[in-house]
Parts: C-alpha cells; structure tokens; sequence
C-alpha cells in the first residue's frame, strides 16, 4: 500500500522534505491504545511508542498522536517504533473531555468529511445533531447526516424527522439508511472519494459499526443489540479504527459518545447557528447575550416563530458551555504558566547554590 492511498499529499511530502524526515519512515496512526499505536506505513503496520522527548515537550493531551495523524518514526529489530514527530493537523475533531477542565480531548485527525449517525427509532435529538455540526463546523470538516434503522419506522415518520432537521439545519445532505435492506448505501458509496478521511461520530447503539462493517465489507467492527431493559446502546466499540476502503476513500470509527461537551470551538456556533448571529448584529446592545435584554433581535424573531424556540435555547446552552470551557482552559494556562516559572525559577536558585558551594 502507498502513502497516498492513506491520504499522504503533497503539502505533507513538502513539510517532510523542510524538517529533514527523510531518514524516518512516515506512517500513519491507523488505531490508538492506551498510548501505543498502531502506525501503517508502505512496509507494513507497525505498533509504536512516542518518545520520551516528545512526552516530555506536550503541554496537554491534545500534543499527543491521535488517530488519523501522520508521524515520522523508527523501527526497530525487535517489533518497537518510537514516534519522533508529528507532522502538522490540517483538521481536529474534538470535544471537552469528560470530567477534565479545560482539557481537550481529540476524536480524530485530518478528517475531510464527518458522518454523524442518528437512529430514528429510539432517541433521535436534534439538539445533539447540532452539537455535533458544531464540533464539525469548528474543526473546518463537512458533515454528513446519516439518519439509520429507517427499516424499523414507517416512511411518515423517517419524512417528517428529515423535515425537522431541514427546518433547523440548512445546507447540510442527509442520508436515510437501513442496515438491513441496504436502502441509502449506494448514496453513501457515491460520496465516498478516494483519498479522503471520513469519521463516524454518533451514540453508542446508533448503527455506526454495521455501517463501517457493510462499508468496509468486513466484519471489522463487533456489533451488539440494542438492550432491551434500558433501551439504550453499548459501546461496542472501545476505541479508534481506520481503514482503506476497496474503492479508496479511509474511514475511521469511534466509540459512541454519551456526552458532546463543546470544547474549544471559534467559529463552530457561528456556522452552525448563523441565523442567530445574522440578527444578534441587530441588537440594541453590542454585549447582548439574548438571554432577557430589551432591543433583542434574537429574542424577538423567537416570539414571532421565525427562529425555531428549541434550537435557540440549545444554542444559548452551547455559549454558555463554551464560555465556561474558555474559562476553565485560560485558568489551566495560568497554573502552567506559574508552575513553568516555578521550576525555572527553582533550578536557577539551584544552579545558583552549586556555583557558591564550588566557590566556596
């Protein structure tokens, strides 16, 4: 297999060339456990370790290599690579990680399109959907909604969901599936190109890893029923898989996510609720947060029906969320910062001792 059939282009092959990565094999992290990683590369999969070098520089989670980047490493006689470099993320998709302040957690790396799945027989949520268009929109990646299990509703009902998300959700293609008939593949198939990295990113139980089994036309993915006393899914899968399609696009999938927490999103709530923005540049007040001001534009296109009252309170929650997370990750900043200056500080004190011990 060649690199550029993993995704490997130019401007990566350029960046190589710059940082004199000729003498290490590139590669890319096709899954993720526990901080080992397998890496496929032209001569193979490889599983592989970062460097100590490398652990030590990071500031945060996010500096390590997630699926989906590409890495320069050695190889060595024993069956160990270590990871020196990561070359640089043209995309990320992540989200707040769970009961972590301002950390970020990264789902996925240099993705071009997100497939985001939702049942529409157990608890389809158009709020969660924007969530999702929003991590998308932040991560400059295209999304694609795949409604699946249309097998197990009437046709009414899958017509009147698409209506629904058409009302709230302009612009974006939405493809109604079955696992069972097939019904929708052939669309999913079409969109498909070669060369480019597409991830999954939906609930557990919601049909993600049948989808990427059929896609793949592998049992990669073990799959699981819906539980019949919680009616809620499993994760199935537990953690990050990419593979070559037949036809040469590369998917990856991911463990169903129970919470979407926003993370750090510039221009994600921007893009995924314009309508809003559009009209908060009317409001009577420059720092109006469309909560209760008067002269609110936002607030008045909500009473007269022209934004959708659902989606204008999922938006205010998701500024909210947002703001709290700046919050958190500037603080986080700060106690680096200080704790940084603490060290250094520390070692040219000790320095300093060693130098008057010498002396004297």
């Amino acid at each position: 297999m060649k690199l550029e059939d993993l995704g490997y282009n130019e401007r990566l092959e350029k960046f190589s060339l710059e940082n004199k990565l000729i003498d290490f094999e590139i590669g890319r992290v096709i899954s993720e456990h526990k901080e080992r990683y397998i890496v496929k590369t032209e001569k193979g999969e490889f599983e592989a370790e970062i460097t100590g070098n490398l652990r030590f520089s990071a500031s945060g989670r996010e500096d390590f290599p997630a699926v989906g980047d590409w890495v320069a490493l050695t190889q060595y006689d024993d069956g160990l690579s270590l990871i020196h470099k990561i070359l640089p993320r043209f995309s990320v998709i992540s989200r707040k990680a769970v009961g972590q302040h301002g950390e970020k957690q990264i789902i996925a790396a240099n993705i071009d399109y997100a497939l985001l799945v939702q049942a529409v027989d157990r608890d389809f949520n158009i709020n969660r959907l924007e969530r999702y268009l929003t991590i998308c929109n932040a991560s400059k990646v295209s999304p694609i909604i795949i409604l699946s299990k249309i097998d197990l509703v009437n046709a009414d009902r899958v017509s009147e969901i698409m209506e629904n998300i058409k009302a709230r959700i302009q612009n974006v293609s939405i493809v109604p599936i079955s696992n069972e008939s097939l019904d929708g593949y052939k669309q999913i198939r079409a969109t498909i190109q070669k060369g480019k990295t597409y991830c999954m990113l939906g609930s557990s139980g919601v049909g993600k890893s049948t989808l990427f089994n059929t896609l793949s036309g592998k049992s990669i993915m073990r799959t699981e029923p819906i539980s019949q006393s919680t009616n809620k899914g499993r994760h199935v899968t537990s953690h990050r898989e990419l593979i070559v399609l037949d036809k040469g696009g590369i998917l990856i999938d991911n463990p169903g996510m129970r919470e979407v927490g926003i993370a750090d999103s510039p221009g994600g709530l921007d893009l995924t609720f314009d309508r809003i923005v559009r009209l908060s540049k009317n409001c009577k007040f420059k720092d109006c947060t469309h909560t209760n001001e008067i002269g609110c534009s936002v607030l008045e296109a909500v009473e007269k029906g022209e934004i959708d009252k659902a989606s204008y309170e999922n938006y205010v929650k998701m500024e909210r969320e947002k703001a709290h997370y700046e919050t958190t990750a500037a603080e986080k900043r700060k106690k680096d910062k200080e704790f940084g200056k603490f060290i250094k500080n520390y070692k040219k004190s000790r320095n300093k001792n060693k130098n008057d011990d010498s002396i004297g």
